[in-house]
């Protein structure tokens, strides 16, 4: 069992625990006994556990992203400065600025990963605009084309 499954368990065994103890505190002058309690511990323990995972799931829904393509970078930007740039725009989740695979030097262009809902606005702010004296090009990237089934199958 992983731990992620275990941890409902374990929050509802608390709970129960729990319940137990505070009815057995609230209810002390009703003689009823303790697997009694303790039962009704685990029902309160497990609705609150249905109630609190039904909200987990709701927070946890993903944030669609695009990826952009980010053009004539001074080769002196980094990805901290680039991805300071576009945050203004936006939530970004990461910044990939490519290098010459022979010089290690930058080659003027990388992705932004972006929000999909801050992507079309970092577009229109950032496009053709002039960042450390040199005029931007960022566009939605295209999709990686491969040559052949091969290599999808690989990838």
């Amino acid at each position: 069992m992983k731990s992620s499954d275990q941890k409902p368990f374990i929050i509802t065994f608390a709970l129960a625990v729990i319940g137990f103890l505070i009815l057995q505190f609230v209810l002390s002058n009703i003689a009823l006994s303790a697997p009694i309690l303790f039962a009704a511990g685990i029902l309160v323990g497990g609705f609150a556990v249905i109630f609190t995972s039904g909200e987990a799931q709701e927070a946890k829904q993903e944030v669609k992203t695009k990826t952009l393509y980010v053009g004539n970078l001074p080769y002196k930007a980094n990805e901290g400065v680039v991805r300071e740039l576009f945050s203004e725009q936006g939530q970004v989740f990461s910044v990939r600025l490519l290098k010459d695979k022979n010089t290690g030097k930058r080659r003027g262009f990388g992705f932004v990963e972006m929000a999909e809902l801050d992507a079309d606005k970092a577009i229109s702010a950032l496009n053709d605009q002039e960042f450390q004296q040199r005029t931007l090009k960022v566009r939605a990237a295209k999709q990686k084309q491969y040559d052949n089934e091969e290599e999808i199958a690989s990838h």
